[in-house]
């Protein structure tokens, strides 16, 4: 499978998928606002990733608002909020076969780049 998680009204989405030259020929997507994630696709992303947490972002605003900074969470925890709010995917995350690539950061665009060339 290629797959790609995104928020289609995500400028740091959009200018990732042009830099890197994904498209629909090679990557179906899927725009998490519109279509929730499925508990399967993520527990799927889980076992590739290793963890729920390594899906889990902490730059959404809902970390602040909600004050989960101050709190213990576990992994059914980090579970229960992606799938609950959109906004806690560390995004996009990519699928490509048995590899996966999450987030935005230099490393991971680089990587996602690399793999679809």
């Amino acid at each position: 499978m290629k797959k790609m998680y995104h928020l289609a009204n995500c400028t740091t989405c959009q200018a990732i998928i042009a830099a890197t030259g994904a498209d629909k020929k090679n990557l179906q997507f899927q725009n998490i606002k519109e279509e929730k994630i499925t508990p399967a696709q993520l527990d799927e992303m889980k076992a590739m990733a290793g963890s729920y947490e390594a899906l889990f972002s902490r730059r959404a605003l809902k970390y602040k608002e909600w004050n989960l900074k101050d709190k213990q969470l576990t992994e059914a925890d980090y579970r229960n909020y992606i799938l609950d709010e959109y906004t806690f995917l560390k995004r996009p995350v990519t699928i490509l076969g048995k590899k996966i690539i999450i987030g935005n950061d230099k490393k991971a665009v680089t990587a996602l780049k690399e793999a679809l060339q």
